[in-house]
């Protein structure tokens, strides 16, 4: 989420709110500092950024990760840290970690062939993909004043996906990752 005004990182401040009590959210904001994945370079020495993200999902009970649609797919920079998240293989910070793919885009469809195939990439390296759907269409216009989804079918589905989460991680702390 580079994006100043990212809507992807709108959605997340929404479902930090709607977590029950007891839970905690944090929200990994250094995506950008992961460099091209290299597996030489993993080998040599990991980078620091790339040391954070394995840890911050190492530490979380759960993942919750927003992301846009570029050209009907996954946007590269999300791609990326994913790749480096899934090193080393099998034994990976992903591997059996509860996630809830979630997604805001501008277009009518909410992004929704993104969160398609990021399932299918985490499923692939083992993470436990939770069923549950958010996909926030024309979410230039999603938004309220306070933060919150305006839609109050959409907020339902948020609060619905988020309490999945917490409730699969077992309240012992919430982690995002997008």
């Amino acid at each position: 989420m580079m994006r100043r005004d990212s809507y992807n990182r709108r959605l997340l401040a929404a479902a930090a709110k709607e977590l029950p009590d007891g839970a905690v959210f944090h929200l990994f904001d250094d995506i950008a500092k992961i460099p091209h994945y290299n597996d030489d370079t993993d080998a040599r020495e990991t980078p620091a950024a790339v040391q954070a993200l394995r840890s911050a999902i190492a530490a979380a009970s759960g993942i919750l990760i927003a992301t846009p649609e570029y050209n009907a797919s996954v946007p590269g920079l999300l791609k990326n840290a994913i790749d480096w998240a899934s090193r080393p293989y099998p034994d990976n910070a992903l591997r059996g970690k509860p996630v809830i793919v979630v997604g805001a885009s501008i277009s009518a469809f909410g992004a929704t062939l993104a969160q398609e195939e990021l399932r299918r990439v985490l499923r692939a390296i083992g993470a436990h993909v939770l069923e549950g759907e958010l996909a926030v269409p024309e979410a230039h216009e999603a938004f309220a004043a306070d933060g919150q989804l305006a839609d109050l079918q959409l907020r339902s589905q948020l609060v619905s996906v988020v309490h999945n989460l917490v409730g699969v991680a077992s309240v012992d702390g919430v982690q995002q990752c997008a």
